[in-house]
């Protein structure tokens, strides 16, 4: 934080109260400024602790709105280094290359409230461009756009030659862009994704190699026909052809990678929806749909913050080997936010030991 000197003549929230206060947010799930204010006031007695001096909301307003979010942008990958590996997620693959997927979501804004987040003619919306690490379940890179703007440009803007070489790079059929093709495969890695329809390719050397109850039905080596296309990509690429079953849909996938079998492309292909359900899970656990500010710098603020917030929580998880789901660990956090209690202690509670621990006198707190 300190190479952003933003703590300059600041008297009272520093960068650090506002990284705590927008965190005590996420936590307990605020909705507003005045939610946030109202709560730490009825928690004044551990002010001291947390380290702060105000919780008045005009402060943090003028903070949201005048401090540069890039403070919070490069916490946010300060985090990310500390985190490393958390370990595989839900995937099981044959393999041991490095998978992520890339993609984009839309969060909707109120254009006559957001007049910078422009989309449609009269509706707003800012993009979060995100590269997903598949087997850790964390986001490694996300980029942020007004709503209108499509997703190969910022997709071009990743350098790939800081991944992990022999990675392997998983798309929809919106990045089918021959460009970038090149460039993943140019820095030593692998891509698969989802051809479109209208693509034009020629067979260069087609046989069935059906895997039969597992959905494989055809593996060719194809190449680009149309000039600019062949250009660009001059190599020979793999199509994968696969059946699933259980939605009665037949899928068509391009790759590079030719090692892999069949029915291991269209797996990697099917957990491209792991960055969707975390999509789904930031826009449902995360304040990052309603906002504590209307400026640019206000929102960008708040949308870094919950990612740290999302990085911390998938730390915690990893490093104390927490059984439960994310989801329940953030409604535990939720419900002892502020209080004097170790993390450790709240990750070892269930409703077995907790019924255990429980003394047998009478109730000591009653509603009425």
């Amino acid at each position: 934080m300190g190479q952003h000197k933003a703590d300059r003549y600041v008297k009272k929230l520093t960068c650090w109260n506002q990284l705590t206060v927008l965190l005590y947010a996420q936590a307990s799930g605020k909705d507003s400024l005045r939610d946030i204010e109202t709560g730490l006031i009825a928690s004044g007695n551990r002010w001291y602790h947390l380290g702060l001096e105000t919780a008045a909301k005009s402060t943090l307003a003028r903070a949201n709105e005048k401090r540069p979010y890039r403070i919070y942008e490069s916490l946010f990958y300060e985090v990310l280094k500390k985190c490393g590996n958390l370990g595989s997620g839900t995937a099981s693959f044959s393999f041991k290359n490095d998978l992520y997927a890339l993609d984009s979501t839309t969060i909707d804004l109120c254009l006559s409230l957001f007049p910078w987040a422009t989309f449609r003619r009269e509706k707003g919306a800012i993009k979060l461009h995100t590269l997903f690490n598949v087997r850790s379940q964390i986001p490694e890179l996300i980029m942020m756009t007004e709503g209108k703007i499509n997703d190969i440009p910022p997709a071009h803007e990743i350098d790939f030659s800081a991944f992990p070489k022999g990675s392997i790079f998983v798309f929809d059929r919106g990045y089918n862009d021959y460009t970038l093709l090149r460039k993943i495969k140019d820095a030593g890695h692998h891509f698969v994704i989802r051809m479109k329809k209208n693509t034009h390719i020629f067979r260069i050397l087609g046989h069935e190699r059906a895997v039969h109850g597992k959905g494989a039905l055809y593996d060719e080596t194809v190449a680009f026909a149309l000039p600019e296309a062949e250009k660009s990509y001059p190599d020979d690429l793999r199509l994968v052809t696969y059946h699933d079953d259980e939605h009665n849909e037949t899928y068509q996938f391009l790759t590079d990678e030719f090692r892999l079998s069949a029915v291991n492309i269209a797996l990697v292909y099917k957990n491209r929806w792991q960055i969707e359900l975390f999509f789904k899970w930031i826009k449902q656990h995360l304040k990052i749909k309603t906002f504590f500010g209307t400026s640019k710098n206000a929102v960008l603020t708040q949308i870094w913050i919950a990612m740290i917030y999302y990085l911390l929580l998938a730390w915690i998880k990893f490093q104390t080997k927490f059984k439960g789901t994310l989801h329940i660990l953030t409604v535990m956090f939720r419900e002892v936010c502020l209080q004097h209690v170790p993390i450790i202690n709240i990750l070892r509670l269930n409703l077995k030991t907790l019924q255990k621990a429980l003394p047998r006198a009478a109730p000591q707190l009653s509603f009425l």
